[in-house]
């Protein structure tokens, strides 16, 4: 159902790797050791999220079926095409968060793509098994991004509703703001208006303004016998109005498919519900609005492990970004854009999965500029931007999807920059990802530092997917320079109060900092927060970019605009 891993090394496998080594050559040993990093890095991620399926525990699971439900991922599996993938995101949702209340395992709520009769569509899962599918604060946020995705690509979207409402010791920060709760509905009426279909599927619980959801969905199904929909429950009626009434005469199946008429289909177990929710999406048409170039797909050059030995696991170290492009576009062939100007930043042309693809790379290689300057990889200088920007509104131009591989520490900075305009090149490249029409992707690979995050098409610049590998950093700057930064503010702080700092206690603080700065630019950290929509294997990232485009040409384009640029 979820994202398979593949490649762990066995004993045998990784004996054979290291007996290899000796006839290697310099180049093919370092990329093995790569790789043998990036597997690390991937089987940590794999055991994380195995844990985070576990949801609730198996004490709660077991609960859940002699209830005679399905689990939010048993039904999402049952629902989904036999032999397709169903393809996660924001299964890090919470991850690490609410220690006080236990936790909240993907936010307590399982979203992603799936094919259901053959049609790509947005699946939200409500996870009975966490807290009873009540929502915390990051349970409204990751259901807003589900709803956005199906909102930004015109995909049908289903809602498998089982959840006791809000999580009422958090409800300041999930109930009144404009991004909260209620935020859900006022989508579900701009989905309708869009003509998005919307299904809903009342599987257990669904109370207060919760019961609002499926009944401004197109269609609503409900199951006999777990399945309940009502604004206040037995126990708020009787408070609030003396009535004494049980759950099923108040909202239950029979009462909603008979008397209330609020529910379209009465299902009399889960496995029927899932397969009349099949059976609807099935009549469904499927028409391409925006027919993006595609054509057969190719594999990418090299093994599928190939593509883990091009990164250092030294994130400092340079490495040559065009050999990153070779490994994950068909066939490795691209078409580079304006090679031999502005070398930070590579700009190309290419296929990926069969899809025609503009992709835009920050290089790490120290290169020379064209007037024989000295370059950092992994910088944005004035001449790299001006290419950048330039690519970017040709590709809007010809309607050419873009791809942002993120390795990026930050634009130059410095008296020449700053003279020769780096704020205004800066800003033109910004202007043409903020008004590019074309659907974006945005991969971290590695770092993606401050405004380099923006100009390469961070969260806040609409990409229709933001994926990070698990080498991924995200940060206003880099550890060591905001340790120090935090450091002197600190120690400054104290001295000013006339208290005496050694070496020693310097030394300890930086370090206490360091570690803090480093957790927060982890991508579980994003992840958890929803800055990244998920954390992928390597070798998965064709496939990731291959559904976006597909799923966003069933979305018309608006016409492409910049405002003004300063050149």
């Amino acid at each position: 159902m979820s994202c398979v891993f593949r490649g762990d090394h066995s004993p045998t496998q990784q004996y054979s790797s290291h007996f290899k080594t000796k006839y290697m050559t310099k180049a093919e040993q370092t990329a093995a050791a790569y790789e043998d990093a990036m597997l690390l890095q991937i089987s940590k991620l794999r055991h994380r999220l195995e844990k985070i399926h576990e949801g609730g525990g198996a004490k709660r699971i077991s609960k859940q079926h002699k209830k005679g439900k399905l689990t939010a991922r048993e039904r999402v599996e049952a629902l989904v095409d036999e032999g397709s993938e169903f393809m996660e995101f924001g299964a890090f949702a919470g991850y690490e968060m609410y220690a006080d209340y236990g936790g909240c395992p993907a936010g307590g709520v399982v979203t992603g793509y799936g094919r259901v009769a053959g049609r790509l569509c947005v699946i939200v899962a409500n996870d009975a098994t966490v807290k009873a599918g009540a929502w915390f604060p990051i349970t409204g946020k990751k259901n807003l991004r589900a709803q956005e995705i199906a909102m930004e690509n015109h995909l049908p979207i289903i809602y498998l509703v089982d959840s006791a409402g809000v999580f009422l010791p958090m409800q300041d920060e999930i109930f009144p703001d404009k991004e909260h709760f209620g935020r859900i509905f006022r989508n579900n009426a701009r989905m309708s208006a869009l003509g998005i279909p919307q299904i809903a599927a009342v599987m257990g619980s669904c109370v207060a303004g919760g019961a609002y959801l499926p009944i401004m969905s197109d269609e609503s199904l409900i199951v006999d016998g777990t399945g309940s929909i009502f604004l206040a429950g037995p126990y708020l009626v009787r408070a609030a109005i003396g009535e004494n009434v049980d759950a099923e005469d108040l909202g239950g199946a029979e009462m909603h498919a008979s008397v209330s008429g609020v529910i379209d289909y009465k299902c009399e177990n889960d496995q029927t519900c899932l397969a009349t929710i099949r059976d609807l999406v099935g009549r469904i048409p499927r028409t391409v609005v925006t027919d993006f170039d595609r054509d057969e797909s190719r594999n990418a050059p090299g093994t599928e492990n190939t593509l883990l030995g091009i990164l250092p696991d030294d994130r400092a170290k340079p490495y040559d970004g065009r050999a990153l492009l070779s490994a994950l576009v068909d066939g490795g062939e691209f078409t580079e854009y304006k090679e031999e100007y502005g070398k930070t930043i590579l700009c190309a042309y290419a296929r990926i999965d069969g899809w025609s693809v503009g992709i835009v790379a920050n290089n790490r290689e120290v290169t020379k500029s064209g007037k024989g300057e000295m370059q950092f990889g992994g910088v944005i200088y004035s001449d790299a931007a001006d290419k950048a920007a330039r690519f970017i509104m040709v590709c809007n131009q010809k309607k050419i999807p873009l791809v942002f591989l993120h390795d990026v520490t930050g634009f130059m900075v410095g008296s020449r920059s700053e003279q020769g305009g780096i704020i205004k090149d800066g800003a033109k490249m910004v202007n043409a990802v903020s008004n590019s029409v074309v659907p974006k992707f945005s991969i971290v690979v590695g770092n993606s530092y401050g405004a380099g995050n923006y100009a390469m098409c961070g969260r806040a610049y609409d990409p229709r997917l933001m994926l990070a590998w698990p080498t991924a950093r995200l940060a206003v700057m880099g550890g060591s320079q905001a340790a120090k930064v935090l450091l002197q503010i600190q120690v400054g702080s104290r001295k000013a109060k006339g208290e005496e700092v050694s070496e020693q206690e310097e030394k300890e603080l930086l370090e206490k900092i360091t570690a803090r700065y480093d957790r927060q630019t982890s991508p579980y950290y994003a992840a958890a927060r929803l800055w990244v929509d998920e954390i992928i294997d390597p070798r998965s990232t064709r496939q990731w970019i291959s559904t976006g485009i597909e799923a966003a040409s069933f979305a018309p384009l608006d016409d492409f605009k910049v405002g003004v640029l300063q050149t």
